[in-house]
This record gives C-alpha cells, structure tokens and sequence, in this order.
C-alpha cells in the first residue's frame, strides 16, 4: 500500500468518527516525531500495539477488501507479566460493500458491535482439524441470544447489534453495499495480530509501504522504525 494511501485513510476516517461523536486519545493523532521522543513511560503503546493497523490484506484495493483499525488498549501474549490486561479493545471501520477475508483465531473471543452506520453481513464456518470449513452447524450469541445458522450461513449486525465469535470459527464480513460506512467496536481477550489470524486464501494481514510520500500517522508496523528501543 502507498503511504499516501494510508495517511489519507486514517485521516478520513478520524473525521467520520468524530463527526459521530467518537473522541480519540491524544496518540491518535502524534505526529512521527512524537513516537520518536517517547520514553519508557509510555512502552505500552508499541509493545501492545495500540493506535492506528490500515490494510489491503494484500488485495491491492482496499475500498474492495481491507481493513482500518484503532486498538485503544490491549494485553500482550508474550508479556503477561508486565501487561497482564486480559482484554482488548478496537475501532474497526468497514468502508461500503468492503470485505473482510475469511479467518479465524486460536486463541482471541471476540464481540463484534456495530456502534453505527451501515449494515454488516456475515458469513459463517467452523474449521475442522485440518483448519478448513467444517460443514457442521454454526453457534454463535447475538446480543446474549443464541443463534445457530448452517454452515456458510449469514447474518447481519445492523446498528446497535452485536455478535460473540469463538476461536476456530471462520468469519467473512461484508459492509451491505449501498447502507453506507460501518462503525464497529471490537471487545476481546488479548490480541496479537501477529499470530493469531488463521487466513483461508488473504495475502498479507500486515501491509508492505510504498514510501511515496512522509507519514503523518504512524500505524503499528511503523513502530519498530519510529520507537526508541524496540
């Protein structure tokens, strides 16, 4: 993806957030020399992964297939014993009619809330032992009621509904094409990004930057350039 592309994505979506009443923390919005001077007070935010993950999934289109997430707080798998936090919460935007490949988790539970905008349509598996689809029913909770659909069945989270997804079940999601930009707040246990997505067929789940232009928010991948010591 090109850095231009992705300066542009965050931007647009800080302004569609706040114009839904969404007020971000301050590191939503530091500037690369910002990161650059942070001391060890503040090692939380790279170590766990907060703030800004933009992707294409390696699609080369990402109004078609991508991804735009704000982690506001999160535990770490490799350091329960610095950040013992057992949980996780994130912004995910999902533009009109783009997709989300299907994936699956080991180990992360998560509630998939749709918070506003447009509607949100997914498809469903279980993974079997060899982590491909399972043709067995689906059980998942929407909003504490439990709801069993066929194997790559769908449902769809209009504003205000929720869904609770388990480890090794496959999802697929799809903002409904032509019910505008979804809003979605994900509440999880811990998650790492890094290695805990089980993709049937996507590419890349971390960008490779195109350096066309300066950042003017950094995203997670970013850090290890931008933050001292890691």
């Amino acid at each position: 993806m090109k850095r231009s592309e992705i300066n542009k994505i965050i931007e647009e979506a800080i302004a569609f957030t706040e114009e839904k009443g969404l007020v971000f923390p301050p590191f939503a919005k530091w500037k690369p020399e910002v990161w650059t001077s942070l001391g060890e007070e503040s090692r939380e935010l790279a170590d766990n992964m907060l703030g800004w993950d933009v992707t294409d999934f390696g699609s080369g289109d990402f109004k078609t297939c991508g991804l735009l997430v704000f982690t506001f707080r999160n535990g770490n798998f490799n350091r329960k014993d610095l950040y013992p936090k057992p949980y996780a919460e994130k912004l995910l935007l999902v533009e009109d009619g783009q997709e989300l490949p299907y994936h699956f988790h080991w180990s992360k539970m998560e509630d998939i809330i749709n918070r506003g905008g447009g509607n949100l349509i997914l498809q469903l598996y279980n993974s079997d032992e060899q982590e491909q689809f399972a043709n067995t029913d689906v059980t998942v909770k929407i909003d504490g009621r439990r709801v069993t659909i066929p194997a790559g069945g769908c449902v769809t989270l209009h504003p205000g509904e929720s869904i609770t997804l388990s480890p090794g079940q496959y999802h697929r999601w799809q903002g409904e094409k032509g019910s505008g930009k979804v809003m979605l707040f994900e509440v999880s246990t811990t998650n790492d990004d890094m290695i805990d997505n089980r993709f049937l067929e996507a590419k890349d789940r971390i960008p490779v930057l195109e350096e066309d232009e300066e950042p003017r928010h950094l995203i997670f991948k970013d850090y290890v350039k931008y933050v001292r010591g890691l």
